[in-house]
């Protein structure tokens, strides 16, 4: 049976030391192998506190293993699982080529032993070169170059290639010791990166020492979350801190202290009551003329220093019994001191003070470079103008210091070389040889995060992302986000909803097409530099197309909404159609009906969609009540027409009078009051039928009562109308009728003549009055003939009259068009003038203000 992977061995070292094991054995059944070794570290990572970092490695390397990830950080080539390989121990832990690492510390010894020997002449021995790791940059000393290919706990050699266990390890248990020296071993199978902490289960106290507890071996430092109690330094107060490791903090109790002479006294820290103050002690020395110049001190003051024996400044001749507040006196000789420079003493006789700080003892010195010898004073150095060619370790740049001893100081330029792997350039100082690899990791992970690996920068771009078992954590937007069925972390877009829209139109038909609402805006592909994004594309959510027309078939009615008249159509086509039938809508008058083909009907005013009736143009013709023989003026219309205010004329009975009414007052009267309104309230005026009298009654309609007895007088004549006598009309009447003739026959002129008979007078008299009415008949008049030559004159002077008018129309017409040519002419002159001057002007102003100007500038070149 093959061994197991060191996944497994973590999960089993979990099983054996966890309470809820089966939990996790029944979770990591259902998983594949990314969510096992997750489900291994979990509980690791949710007892550590300071060994995170070390578990992240781990979890960090076996993923980039297992996915073959793994790239050698010297010649950035991806390590295949049969490439010979060494990992560093001390910190990294970085996995590189067998060859590459070998290659790297011969160069690396090879380069510090040249720098070296040119340093000093001694070769150098080899246990004092190093070689650095190319990641951590960790000494190596030259002895532990690797030789030979082991695996990761270096206990087999070469070991040989199993697809069931991880590349380059053995399979069988780390066994190497764990941090802090605990004395435990790995019980993981051999692995890369650090080992965890220690899982064995011991029994230690918190850092207080208050509480004893069984704790894993790796985490067996613990606080008990109680007031640690602990005695401070000051021997007075206690650790008020929560228990903690390492020393207890200063004690921080405020309290009055006093400074060490005793005169100040303030209120301090507890772990700050010993101070000085600012004063100065000034207690009188045992001398009795001196006070003490130390400044705050505890303890005595001491002795006058001025007291004993005393030399002269220079020091060469001593005095006894000089009393303290007496200056000694100089000796005369010269100081002899050693002066600053280290060669040469002080000239001058004994002084007090410090002697001079710069010998100008004149000596001959040479340049750091030996290129030049000359007399200078002591205090002054001496150096050339000569740059040092010699070119530094580097190998690239020249020394040009000036006036080099020699030891050329270490390139201090930046190498700035492009590194291997082609993101960024060497930091480091001007160097030799190949510069060291990039130190950095790329973090490769899935598009939520959560899963991920590192590897060495410059082999990102031959990666994949890591499969992650999570799900998306981009929400959907569309309206069955509820019932959505949730997928893995991915690149790009989401998978589409499949689920059936369902989404109701405005005609509340629902759509029967799949889920095509909005969308969540696709993440970005899978890439480790980001394409540069056009500035029109949004990073908000793109909306979704939106739900296709309706299509359930409806039943539609024409505008006009005529029976049977329907059509079956598409809801989403369903448009409005005339059926060329008549409208047949009543009109607005009520009393026609619309003539137009079938149209759509206008409701309100505001409607934009619609048409409304045709407008009833015919004349009223209804019946008016009370009837009259006038029609309404109005056109067309609904309800009753107006009351007729048509004036009507109407005559007495008896004709002698028009009335005039208004036709809604007459025509609302009874014909009984129609008559009354209609007499003139006067004689009737109406001539009786038998006779020539008008009738003595009142205006009165029908016929004139009982015209036979008419009682007015009548002057009754003879034949010859000599004889003439007054009878009543009713006995001229009688008369007539018993003479066999109808009164109505008689003429007017003959009424009531040739009644009495004529006597012998009346004939004479008859002939003399034929002549005399022969002689009274009227003679024609002459009609005058009219004036024809007044005629012809008036005629004549109109014409001349016409014609003077038009000749001094035409005159006018002509000095009219003369004048507005001369006006035009005169506006053209002016216009053409001022843009002369206008221009003259200009160029007038130019020359002054070019003349100005190079004024200024003679004047302000004198300056």
């Amino acid at each position: 049976m093959p061994p197991l992977p060191p996944a497994t061995s973590a999960a089993q070292l979990s099983s054996d030391s966890d309470s809820n094991s089966d939990s996790d054995t029944n979770s990591s059944s259902h998983h594949r192998h990314a969510d096992l070794s997750s489900s291994i570290f979990e509980s690791y990572l949710s007892n550590s506190t300071d060994q995170h970092q070390d578990l992240i490695k781990i979890q960090s390397f076996l993923t980039s293993s297992r996915s073959g990830a793994l790239s050698c950080l010297i010649c950035l080539e991806r390590i295949k699982p049969t490439d010979p390989t060494w990992s560093c121990s001390s910190r990294c832990f970085a996995i590189f080529h067998l060859i590459c690492i070998q290659s790297w510390a011969h160069q690396s010894t090879t380069l510090a032993a040249s720098r070296a020997s040119a340093r000093a002449p001694v070769v150098p021995d080899d246990n004092s070169l190093v070689w650095p790791c190319p990641k951590c940059r960790v000494d190596y000393p030259k002895s532990q170059t690797p030789k030979y290919y082991y695996c990761f706990c270096g206990k087999v050699q070469d070991p040989p290639r199993d697809p069931w266990i991880l590349p380059h390890s053995c399979g069988e248990i780390c066994g190497r010791s764990l941090q802090h020296n605990c004395g435990h071993f790995c019980l993981l199978l051999c692995h890369p990166g650090p080992c965890p902490a220690c899982p064995k289960l011991v029994r230690t106290r918190c850092f207080c020492g208050k509480l004893e507890d069984v704790r894993r071996c790796g985490f067996k430092d613990f606080s008990c979350n109680e007031v640690c109690k602990k005695p401070l330094e000051c021997g007075t107060h206690r650790c008020s801190d929560i228990c903690h490791d390492g020393l207890c903090p200063p004690c921080r109790k405020k309290g009055v202290y006093r400074c060490q002479c005793r005169k100040v006294e303030i209120e301090r820290e507890c772990c700050d009551r010993v101070f000085r103050c600012e004063n100065a002690c000034n207690k009188m020395l045992d001398c009795g003329r001196h006070t003490c110049a130390r400044g705050c001190h505890e303890g005595e003051c001491g002795s006058c220093p001025l007291q004993g024996k005393r030399a002269c400044p220079c020091g060469k001749k001593l005095y006894d019994g000089v009393a303290c507040d007496v200056s000694v006196p100089l000796c005369g000789a010269t100081c002899d001191k050693l002066l600053s420079c280290g060669y040469h003493r002080c000239p001058e006789r004994c002084h007090r003070g410090p002697c001079i700080e710069t010998c100008r003892t004149v000596v001959t010195k040479s340049c750091r470079c030996g290129s030049l010898k000359k007399q200078v004073p002591c205090y002054q150095e001496l150096a050339c103008d000569r740059k040092c060619q010699k070119v530094r370790d580097c190998g690239r740049h020249a020394c040009k210091r000036r006036c080099c001893d020699g030891d050329c100081p270490p390139c201090s330029e930046i190498c700035d070389r492009r590194l291997p792997c082609r993101n960024h350039k060497c930091p480091a100082p001007c160097h030799r040889g190949a510069c060291a690899p990039c130190p950095l990791t790329v973090r490769i992970s899935c598009a939520c995060g959560e899963t991920y690996f590192e590897v060495p920068c410059g082999t990102e771009t031959k990666q994949m992302p890591p499969k992650c078992r999570k799900p998306c954590p981009v929400a959907p937007l569309c309206r069955h986000s509820s019932n959505y069925k949730p997928h893995r972390c991915h690149y790009g877009a989401c998978p589409p909803c499949r689920q059936i829209c369902d989404k109701e139109f405005p005609c509340n038909h629902k759509c029967k097409l799949r889920c095509h609402g909005p969308k969540p805006p696709p993440r970005p592909e899978f890439t480790l530099k980001p394409k540069k994004k056009k500035s029109n594309q949004l990073s908000e959510v793109i909306p979704g197309s939106s739900c296709p027309p309706c299509s359930e078939p409806v039943v539609r009615q024409c505008v006009g909404n005529h029976i049977g008249e329907e059509r079956t159509m598409v809801c989403s086509k369903a448009t409005e159609f005339s059926c060329d039938n008549l409208c047949g809508n009543p009109l607005p008058c009520g009393n026609h009906y619309c003539t137009y083909v079938c149209h759509a009907l206008k409701i309100h005013p505001s409607d934009k969609i619609g048409e409304s009736c045709e407008e009833c143009n015919l004349p009223c013709q209804k019946e008016r009540d009370p009837a009259c023989p006038h029609p309404c003026p109005m056109r067309c219309h609904p309800g009753e027409c107006p009351p007729c205010k048509a004036l009507i004329k109407r005559s007495c009975h008896c004709g002698s009078m028009v009335h005039v009414f208004e036709c809604k007052y007459f025509k609302c009267l009874s014909e009984t009051e129609q008559m009354a309104v209609r007499s003139c309230k006067g004689p009737c005026h109406r001539k009786l039928p038998n006779c020539t009298h008008l009738c003595p009654e009142i205006c009165h309609p029908g016929s004139c009562p009982s015209p036979e007895e008419c009682s007015k007088k009548v002057t009754v004549r003879c034949a010859c109308l000599t004889l003439k006598k007054e009878w009543l009309c009713e006995a001229v009447q009688a008369a007539y009728r018993s003479m066999g003739t109808d009164p109505k026959d008689i003429p007017k002129n003959r009424y009531g003549a040739e009644l009495l008979p004529c006597d012998s007078e009346c004939k004479s008299r008859v002939k003399a009055s034929d002549a005399q009415l022969h002689l009274r008949q009227s003679r024609p008049k002459e009609e005058k003939e009219p004036d024809k030559a007044a005629n012809v004159l008036r005629r004549r002077r109109r014409k001349q009259r016409v014609q003077e008018e038009g000749r001094s129309s035409q005159v006018q017409k002509i000095v009219a068009v003369i004048q507005r040519i001369l006006i035009v002419l005169l506006i053209c002159v002016v216009t053409i003038a001022s843009a002369y001057l206008g221009y003259k002007g200009l160029m007038r102003l130019s020359d002054w203000m070019n003349e100005n100007e190079a004024r200024q500038q003679r004047r302000y070149s004198r300056f």
